[in-house]
């Protein structure tokens, strides 16, 4: 099995040498789509011979599918600038690699885990967060609106164990701006399906976020972090649909 690795960037200087570190010696191929970086990032992927392509923002989905177009092997490792193969992951694909799997077996799903604020996030929403990112080329690809695509696939995966980890926010302030962020892409998004909100759907869908998260998939078991990405979670879900209601009143008037 040759494997290319197929990953998008816009200024991740800070983010690409961990991960292309972590993943070098599992894959055959690198190919990173930058949309315009202004820092360091091309000089990073050149460093670990990546084949740089620059195209202009289309939007995730068609940004990474794009990339995956470029893909010349037959298997498709899809990363994030922020994420990177644990030791236990990188074990498993090369392992992967080695063996014959089962006929049939189109992709490869892994756990993905959140280093927030100094601490290993497993519980709570945000675990296992399992996610398929090694597929056969031409059986995958990534679908949605304007935010949280996700990869639509044809045919059985298998489950790996290693975790994915996920090196998302800096601190809590860019982690609320995420926040504001996608709550925006999604009220937009929703607004121009014809989707109305009451005014009570911001507070009763942000409570059943929090209980689910921090309470019944034992978020306040991770202390100070469980508590606080409860309250994010739920105060982007009750901005999400205030933004809505706003659009469609404006609508109205």
């Amino acid at each position: 099995m040759k494997i290319s690795l197929c990953i998008i960037t816009f200024n991740e200087e800070a983010n690409l040498r961990r991960c292309l570190a972590s993943v070098a010696l599992v894959v055959d191929e690198i190919i990173v789509v930058d949309s315009g970086s202004t820092d360091g990032t091309e000089a990073v992927a050149r460093e670990f011979g990546a084949r740089w392509v620059h195209q202009d923002w289309l939007g995730f989905v068609k940004q990474k599918n794009f990339a995956l177009s470029l893909a010349s092997h037959d298997w498709i490792l899809s990363l994030d600038a922020d994420e990177a193969l644990s030791v236990d992951l990188f074990s498993e694909l090369l392992s992967v690699k080695e063996v014959r799997f089962p006929e049939g077996i189109m992709g490869f799903s892994f756990p993905r885990c959140v280093l927030y604020e100094g601490k290993w996030i497993r519980r709570g929403d945000w675990y296992p967060d399992r996610l398929v990112r090694l597929f056969q080329k031409g059986s995958a690809k990534f679908a949605g609106g304007k935010v949280h695509e996700r990869l639509e696939l044809e045919g059985t995966v298998q489950e790996l164990e290693g975790e994915l980890e996920h090196h998302s926010f800096l601190d809590a302030a860019d982690h609320w701006a995420r926040c504001e962020t996608y709550a925006r892409l999604w009220a937009e998004m929703k607004f121009e399906e014809g989707q109305t909100a009451h005014r009570l759907d911001g507070p009763i869908h942000s409570a059943v976020r929090w209980l689910r998260g921090y309470l019944f998939r034992g978020g306040f078991l991770d202390g100070a972090q469980g508590w606080q990405i409860a309250q994010f979670n739920a105060r982007e879900v009750n901005l999400k649909y205030r933004l809505l209601r706003q659009m469609n009143i404006a609508a109205r008037d």
